[in-house]
């Protein structure tokens, strides 16, 4: 089942690529020729890149092959996606344009302007003058007509004015020969062509520059009933799915510390995903988070890339930082309770989820908020008699269209739903994973305001 599997993910990527060479470089060039060898390479050679990313990030290769490829590959990943969703919205402007490109001609309106280029004329190549039928003065100073005599070696003037030979004489210096215009389909390929390139090109730009500049503040309250009065306005810093990377480094992490700062938040929840490597390879990358700054301190739980990363060695990185991590564990403050639960990828290493663990015998009359990974936890959180869980995971479903499959996989993609008396508040995210693009998913820190409903 999974090579079968492989097959036909091998096989649509295949053929998607195919496709994209096609329509950018085949249908837009009159042959075979250097333009569709680089386009060829340019596809092929782009994934190559990206996997040789993936397998350097998951295998542990050398931090700076890990750095040489990641650009280059990640990126390539997402101008991909957006150059196929670029090129199959062209096929429903095509019909359009050579339907119109058509009608223009029927009304004798070129499509196409003709090119024109002077010809040189060779020295000592006999000149034909305009509108004297391939001969001039010269031959009729010699006592004949040019229409009956013809020149001495060359062909007759009624052969020149019956396109014969006489016809293919070189040019006067500085005369425009036209150059036929391409036809109305290749034109239109190129048209197609060249502007999905540039909104491919644009909006993986502006989506990398929109992450790389660091995330936006939102604030959002959450009414809790069972939160006493005193606790009316208490503010909650959540983050979650930074992705300390090859790519987002040291500084990455410090406009994030910079920006949590800037809110001066009661407490801090990092909801897992912080990196994607090691902390031999990542721990300078991870140091700005020991400047956060909170009254009431700043927590920890594991992500399902901390799994993939060594996520013991992160545990013990994130308390030498200064964060407390909350290995199904739970603190009492002086208003609630702040609990905190592993992420299911580490029920492979035996060290995933355990919500008995973390809140079975704590007291059900105080509030109580859940800091789990992954939206899907929402489930065993109701059953606990959980008032709001704060996840991240989803990125919001960072790259358009990509929201519709994270719809796919998780009961809410972004923001604040409620279930039974349990509400779930999912952020989108810090950072970004693979390419660091988003797209239609901008990325956020969001501050919850705790609001009670006690008079």
């Amino acid at each position: 089942m999974v090579i079968l599997f492989a097959l036909l993910a091998l096989t649509v990527l295949v053929t998607a690529n195919w496709y994209l060479w096609r329509r950018l470089f085949r249908d837009t060039t009159g042959g075979p020729g250097r333009a569709r060898r680089a386009g060829a390479v340019l596809i092929g050679g782009g994934w190559v890149l990206a996997i040789a990313a993936l397998v350097a990030e998951r295998t542990g290769a050398p931090f700076w092959l890990q750095r040489v490829l990641a650009w280059p590959g990640f990126l390539w990943l997402a101008l991909s996606m957006y150059l196929l969703l670029a090129v199959v919205a062209g096929e429903l402007v095509r019909p359009l344009l050579l339907r119109l490109l058509a009608r223009r001609d029927r009304r004798g309106e070129p499509a196409v302007a003709a090119v024109t280029h002077p010809e040189r004329v060779p020295a000592g190549a006999p000149v034909a003058k305009p509108g004297l039928g391939g001969s001039g003065h010269e031959g009729s100073r010699q006592g004949g007509s040019a229409s009956t005599r013809p020149q001495q070696g060359g062909p007759s003037s009624k052969e020149s004015q019956h396109g014969g030979p006489a016809s293919q004489e070189p040019r006067e210096s500085g005369a425009s020969t036209p150059v036929a215009a391409p036809s109305r389909r290749l034109f239109v390929s190129r048209v197609v062509a060249g502007a999905a390139a540039a909104a491919a090109v644009g909006t993986v730009g502006l989506g990398t520059y929109g992450v790389l500049r660091g995330p936006g503040v939102k604030r959002v309250t959450v009414p809790l009933a069972k939160l006493p009065r005193a606790a009316h306005g208490y503010r909650i810093a959540v983050v979650s799915d930074i992705h300390l990377s090859p790519v987002l480094g040291r500084g990455f992490a410090q406009k994030v510390v910079d920006t949590i700062n800037s809110t001066k938040p009661d407490l801090i929840a990092v909801v897992g995903d912080l990196v994607d490597g090691s902390v031999k390879d990542l721990g300078p990358a991870a140091a700005p988070l020991a400047g956060l700054e909170a009254r009431h301190g700043s927590f920890f739980v594991t992500g399902n890339h901390e799994y993939f990363s060594g996520a013991e060695q992160w545990v013990e990185e994130v308390r030498r930082l200064g964060l407390r991590p909350l290995e199904n564990d739970r603190t009492e403050l002086a208003w609630f309770d702040l609990a905190g639960v592993n992420d299911i990828a580490g029920e492979s290493e035996g060290q995933g989820p355990d919500f008995a663990k973390a809140l079975g015998d704590r007291d059900p009359a105080r509030a109580c908020v859940l800091l789990a990974h992954q939206p899907v936890q929402i489930h065993d959180a109701v059953d606990h008699g959980v008032d709001l869980q704060l996840s991240g995971h989803t990125h919001g479903g960072q790259l358009w269209p990509g929201n519709l499959l994270a719809e796919a996989a998780n009961p809410t993609v972004a923001g604040l739903e409620r279930y039974g008396d349990t509400q779930l508040y999912v952020s989108r995210g810090a950072g970004a994973w693979g390419p660091p693009t988003r797209v239609g998913a901008p990325s956020d820190i969001t501050v919850i305001e705790l609001a009670s409903k006690r008079t």
